[in-house]
């Protein structure tokens, strides 16, 4: 592991999480000295949870299944860039006007105008209504090794260090 801060290699566990400018960092404990060494978050205390992934199996352990690899508020579908001139394109194909279309989707026409010109970028529930009227694809699905090659940009790249001058007090 890389300081955030200088780039310094850093030992396994002992980086410490520090909070500069409302920023929280990995840093070395040289930079460390540059803000808010933040404390670990207290652990949970071991509770058997009578949900549904967790159970005691015939040995008397607690056994769990395993967690998905990405968090619930990562996104796994994307609107694609170039949304408004293929709404647009699906709508004339089908020969519906603005109005028809709006009708058929439950929309009022000022939504549809600004859809099309770009003003407005529609949320998935709404695309997923123009793509099954308009028979359009909108949405695309983001896959795994995507969300994970977005996580590793920083490992190998330039640190703050590289790009900033610190102000020393």
């Amino acid at each position: 592991m890389r300081c955030e801060i200088c780039g310094q290699p850093i030992e396994e566990g002992k980086s410490k999480k520090t909070k500069i400018d409302g920023s929280i960092m990995e840093v070395c404990s040289d930079c460390s000295k540059f803000g808010i060494i933040q404390k670990e978050p207290p652990k949970p205390k071991n509770i058997l949870n009578k949900s549904k992934g967790s159970g005691i199996n015939r040995t008397g352990k607690k056994t769990r299944t395993p967690r998905p690899m990405y968090s619930l508020d990562e996104p796994t579908e994307e609107l694609v860039e170039d949304f408004q001139s293929i709404v647009r394109e699906g709508r004339e194909k089908k020969g519906f006007s603005r109005e028809e279309l709006g009708e058929k989707i439950y929309e009022k026409v000022s939504v549809i105008n600004r859809i099309e010109s770009g003003k407005m970028v529609p949320d998935i529930k709404l695309a997923k209504k123009l793509e099954r009227i308009l028979n359009i694809t909108l949405i695309e699905k983001i896959s795994d090794m995507e969300l994970e090659d977005f996580k590793n940009i920083s490992s190998g790249g330039p640190t703050l260090g590289d790009i900033v001058k610190i102000k020393k007090k």
